[in-house]
């Protein structure tokens, strides 16, 4: 009996380490939001100090389902205030490391979740890809 797919019809993270990810095969350093529904922004911050209110705003225009906040290397919260416009749609936020999060994006996203995964790659955190 099978239980999941051989394939994903949407896009995944397919890589990630220290300072970058890679999104169907394509690698990346620049802080990205990426959706289920196949969009691919850049997210224009490179450090958490950078995150403004706005950042989070973007993220409510994109109408989703979930939120998975990649907060860098380690587990940092943004002030709640900035997650208003989210939470007045009713939208789940959830705040893990950016490498934690890249593996719950790819697990909602084949569950045929519309979740949006945005990913903080900070500068000077880079690493080689394997």
């Amino acid at each position: 009996m099978k239980f999941q797919a051989d394939r994903f019809d949407m896009q995944t993270i397919t890589g990630y380490g220290p300072g970058w990810i890679a999104v169907d095969g394509e690698k990346t350093t620049a802080s990205t939001v990426v959706t289920s529904r196949g969009q691919r922004l850049d997210w224009g911050c490179s450090s958490f100090a950078d995150l403004t209110p706005e950042h989070f705003a973007r993220l409510a225009a994109l109408q989703p389902e979930v939120v998975i906040f990649g907060s860098g290397a380690a587990i940092r919260f943004v002030p709640p205030a900035w997650l208003a416009p989210l939470m007045r749609q009713n939208v789940g936020v959830e705040c893990m490391d950016t490498q934690a999060a890249c593996r719950t994006y790819n697990i909602l996203a084949g569950e045929g979740r519309h979740v949006v995964a945005a990913l903080l790659l900070e500068a000077g955190a880079a690493g080689g890809m394997p």
